[in-house]
């Protein structure tokens, strides 16, 4: 976090209370997907007292990324603390760390419901063929099998499409640079994405 958003912390004292800082707080939480609508703008920059906008931007997107590094990166207390440079008040500090590790649990909570699912890849399978006689760049129709784990009998599905040759090496390279990158993480992608060339006519 660049040292020049920190600068606009301060603007918070002028709320005058701290459950000013605390709507504030929670208000961007509950916009996170949406932004800030015109209202809820002039309802904060009222709070904090401010003629014009110009100094409520850095000080929204600073606060964002304080909530985001409490709520995904799940850090602690003392963490939370750590965050923040000499330059921010103690009292600011002190207000800001009670206040996120407040809502920390809630807001986590909230943050995995808002994470979708999406279907795993069982089998992918291709074949390659020439689609007539007088083609002379072959296709390969691919084949996926996913699996939606979130339905314990009918979430499998099969996709089928086409791809020129040049359009199928390039996915494939682009699959096994994904999959070596994941390899550490342990999600199984080392099993569930082999492609498996099936025939060749």
């Amino acid at each position: 976090m660049e040292h020049s958003l920190w600068s606009h912390l301060p603007l918070l004292v002028r709320s005058n209370s701290k459950e000013s800082v605390e709507y504030i707080l929670q208000t961007l939480w509950r916009t996170r997907k949406t932004g800030l609508d015109a209202a809820d703008r002039d309802i904060i920059r009222e709070m904090l007292q401010l003629e014009n906008e110009t100094d409520l931007d850095p000080l929204l997107v600073c606060l964002r990324m304080l909530i985001r590094k409490c709520v995904y990166e799940n850090v602690s207390k003392d963490e939370i603390q750590k965050l923040f440079p000499g330059e921010v008040l103690p009292e600011l500090q002190r207000l800001l760390v009670l206040l996120l590790q407040k809502f920390q649990r809630e807001w986590r909570a909230e943050a995995l419901n808002d994470q979708v699912t999406l279907p795993r890849l069982k089998a992918m399978t291709w074949n390659m063929a020439n689609q007539n006689a007088e083609s002379t760049d072959p296709v390969a129709v691919i084949n996926l099998k996913l699996q939606d784990d979130t339905h314990s009998l009918s979430g499998e599905s099969e996709v089928k499409f086409q791809l020129a040759k040049d359009a199928l090496d390039t996915m494939l390279k682009s699959m096994y640079y994904i999959r070596d990158q994941l390899s550490d993480m342990g999600d199984g992608l080392n099993g569930h994405c082999q492609p498996q060339e099936t025939s060749m006519t």
